[in-house]
């Protein structure tokens, strides 16, 4: 925890994340054609609209807290541990399916230029390879991800500079014939631009994704990272689908093979041979990337649930380089079983990717309106608008819907019930480890009602037992309090015992002089243990100031890690950020 690494300038960061939602565009307008035909690139510049309102959401959030975690770290800074994980499991869901689907759909392009390579092996090889370049640390993997960035970005120019060459010569009369096209389906336009939309939400996956390693990026970067994807994805699928509609009838467009490699058949059409097999090539290149950006995403965030012991402490242990390769080795073999299991039919994982994504964004939407309401007073860069949110809470709802209902692909489940398949299990583990105490004493209610004859097996399995709860329950916690009303404090006290696994808790007040601590603070605080019985309350007066130092000096002296410790909301004249504390959590 105490490494320091190299922290990632504007383009690594935008690499990174970029290379996630900018391969959107390899299937985005072709997912839009197929449910809006003619409208997609409406549907698409709608999107747009609604991420450029997302920018000041996540840009209000992490500026406040600027932490990894993404809408795990929001919500836990605002509502309860099991809220939080509930998006975090989402998130999770998310990446896993986004690094198995990029990383096979990647080799499946890589096939079309080389027919010989064996997918499945070719695509564990793959996510292998990414692995291996976070554990060796995040600044070299992001040296790959520039280099894929830049390459994608020049690949798509080279292609726009083709098509509308060709465009220049031959018409668009293409194009004025798909506007008369008559509308896919029942005839409603209503309909395909809702159907569409839904679809064209798939295309900003990968926006939330710089919110779960803002830590790794140099100050200031974040909110950079926000502006440069909204750019891209605002220019490139529209673009691509007003091109797309140009080139090819949309009886064309929505036939199988142009969904599946919708920008091979452009470049071939264009230019030949040689910018199909560029796109082939690029394609794997940034399908690639959005599997390094899993890999870095999930990382970040599993990082920070351990460290809240949502997760097993055993994923903490860091290489020399301040990697996690517990945490990437786990999400490695899981990627690789879901790929197994699934026998390499990744359009099972596409309900799991659909309704995960839009949830996280639903979900850190509603983050901030809670970050709005119960942490007002903490100093933030920017402010999203009421209006802004609730649109933007709308609008992925509507997203949301509109993929729950879609109908699925012939002979595949529906898209709720495969979310669920993998949703229940991952949330099953997640609620075990935020309730393990009380499983514990439970099982050892069951061990000493079967096993009571055999008193010597029942009494070493008591032992063992108690020594594990009482070792989590060990753990001391610390609240700073300014000489809070005893009202405060005793919120405080609920937020502890509801939340966390223990019986210490330290209430710490700084003072420059004796007068400053509150005349029944010492009467207060012994009232409060009195009343919490199974939480020993200490109140500890500290001489000083109220800053960082003071906060790191007290880890050390306590042995108590700092995300341990917890504090009331400061407003904005405090002469500090949230930051600085190091990880300094907030319940008030």
């Amino acid at each position: 925890m105490d490494q320091k690494h190299k922290k990632l300038n504007e383009l690594s960061a935008t690499a990174i994340c970029g290379n996630d939602i900018s391969s959107s565009v390899l299937y985005v307008s072709a997912l839009a054609i197929a449910f809006a035909g003619q409208y997609a690139w409406i549907t698409l510049l709608m999107v747009s609209f609604i991420l450029l309102l997302y920018r000041k959401i996540y840009g209000e959030v992490v500026g406040a807290l600027p932490l990894n975690g993404g809408a795990y770290n929001a919500l836990l800074n605002t509502t309860s541990k099991a809220t939080a994980s509930f998006a975090a499991t989402l998130t999770i869901l998310s990446y896993m399916a986004t690094a198995v689907i990029s990383g096979n759909e990647a080799i499946h392009y890589i096939h079309h230029v080389i027919p010989a390579i064996p997918i499945i092996i070719s695509t564990i090889i793959l996510l292998g390879i990414f692995a291996f370049l976070v554990i060796i640390g995040i600044s070299e993997s992001a040296k790959v991800a520039i280099g894929i960035f830049i390459f994608h970005l020049g690949s798509l120019v080279i292609l726009s500079g083709f098509i509308i060459y060709y465009l220049f010569h031959s018409g668009i009369g293409t194009l004025m014939e798909n506007w008369r096209f008559p509308i896919h389906g029942d005839g409603s336009i209503t309909n395909a631009i809702f159907f569409g939309f839904a679809a064209s939400m798939l295309g900003v996956s990968g926006f939330e994704s710089s919110a779960n390693f803002v830590e790794e990026q140099q100050k200031g970067v974040f909110p950079k990272t926000l502006r440069n994807m909204w750019i891209i994805v605002s220019i490139i699928n529209p673009l691509m689908a007003i091109f797309a509609l140009a080139l090819f009838t949309i009886p064309i467009l929505q036939s199988e093979p142009y969904q599946n490699t919708l920008l091979i058949e452009m470049g071939q059409k264009v230019g030949g041979e040689w910018i199909a097999r560029l796109i082939a090539l690029d394609a794997f290149l940034v399908l690639s990337g959005a599997v390094l950006t899993s890999f870095v995403g999930v990382s970040g965030l599993l990082e920070r649930m351990t460290l809240d012991r949502i997760m097993p402490p055993f994923f903490l242990k860091k290489n020399k380089r301040g990697s996690s390769q517990r945490i990437i080795l786990m999400f490695f073999l899981l990627s690789v079983s879901v790929l197994l299991i699934t026998r390499g039919n990744v359009s099972l994982l596409a309900g799991v990717y659909t309704i995960s994504f839009l949830s996280v964004m639903a979900l850190f939407a509603i983050g901030n309106i809670l970050l709005k309401i119960r942490r007002n007073q903490l100093p933030r860069p920017e402010k999203a608008t009421w209006f802004a949110v609730l649109i933007a809470i709308i609008a992925a709802s509507f997203a949301l819907i509109g993929n729950v209902i879609m109908p699925p692909k012939e002979g595949l489940p529906s898209n709720i019930m495969v979310f669920l398949y993998y949703f229940i299990p991952a949330m099953l583990f997640i609620i075990i480890m935020l309730n393990r105490t009380m499983l514990l004493k439970v099982l050892l209610k069951i061990i000493d009602a079967i096993f009571d004859p055999i008193r010597r097996l029942v009494i070493r399995l008591d032992r063992n037992i108690l020594h594990t709860i009482d070792k989590i329950n060990a753990q001391e916690f610390v609240f700073f309090t300014k000489g809070d009303n005893i009202a405060t404090l005793n919120k405080v006290l609920l937020y502890i015992s509801q939340n966390e696994h223990t019986k210490k808790l330290k209430i710490v007040i700084a003072f420059k002089k004796p007068e400053d601590i509150p005349a029944k603070l010492d009467e207060e605080i012994e009232f409060l243990d009195r009343e919490y019985p199974e939480i020993d309350v200490e109140l500890v007066k500290v001489p000083g100031t109220f800053c960082p130092e003071l906060i790191e000096e007290l880890s050390e002296k306590w042995k108590i890690p700092i995300n341990f410790m917890f504090m009331g909301s400061p407003s904005d004249k405090f002469s500090y950020r949230i930051e600085e504390f190091g990880g300094v959590r907030l319940i008030i």
